[in-house]
């Protein structure tokens, strides 16, 4: 049960070039629907009462609703048109919720279907506590870093996570971090709170929390959303 107001900001700005396809990779189907329904579902299993705020780019908005149509599927109320970087596209996210203290907020990669139950609730119960929380998982193959002659070292893999989403965090910190000026340092949300000087806090995710990049992602990880 939820003990708080829940929000998520499902950022799906995807025009799905490297899908090979003329169709946004939000928008392909996987297990007999689009990825970002599948998206929306886990928040929605995961959070009672959680408002969805969902972001495309503007010329994308009536194709959604038609998606949505088809499969009798219930889109959120909300709907944000995405901004020219990431940053942009959340912030208009964020515009359309209101100063409330007491909220949680996600912000989630609309082609991270697989995201589970456990690690969304996990994230927004340390948020709930006032800590900025990005979900992890370890690197298992090894890192080598390249360096400015062009050679190349091996670095501890034990040192580096790789970082997932939902990103989850206060909404009022959060709003509060992205009335800060854009930076190109800003790959995320916890890099535009951390411009801040807040301290990140790292949880444990769960590794099927891709994001879909490939065709070969929509058939090896086909089998996590049935």
């Amino acid at each position: 049960m939820v003990k708080y107001k829940a929000y998520a900001i499902i950022v799906a700005g995807g025009k799905g070039l490297r899908m090979g396809g003329d169709i946004p990779k939000q928008f392909l189907p996987i297990d007999g629907k689009p990825v970002l329904m599948h998206t929306i579902e886990a928040f929605r299993k995961a959070l009672e009462g959680v408002q969805i705020v969902l972001v495309l780019p503007a010329d994308q908005h009536g194709y959604w609703k038609e998606l949505c149509k088809k499969y009798g599927f219930r889109s959120p109320e909300l709907i944000a048109s995405g901004g020219e970087m990431r940053f942009h596209s959340v912030r208009n996210g964020l515009d359309l919720l209101p100063e409330d203290g007491n909220a949680v907020v996600g912000v989630h990669d609309g082609v991270r279907p697989f995201v589970s139950t456990d690690t969304i609730q996990r994230c927004y119960t340390a948020a709930a506590e006032g800590k900025a929380v990005v979900p992890v998982v370890p690197v298992v193959e090894t890192i080598r870093q390249i360096l400015p002659d062009g050679s190349s070292v091996t670095q501890p893999r034990d040192e580096y996570r790789l970082v997932q989403t939902p990103q989850t965090f206060p909404l009022a910190l959060l709003k509060e971090a992205y009335r800060q000026p854009f930076s190109e340092t800003f790959t995320d949300d916890a890099s535009v709170v951390e411009a801040m000087g807040r301290t990140i806090m790292m949880i444990e995710g769960n590794r099927e929390n891709i994001k879909l990049t490939t065709p070969a992602d929509l058939c090896r990880y086909s089998h996590y959303a049935s």
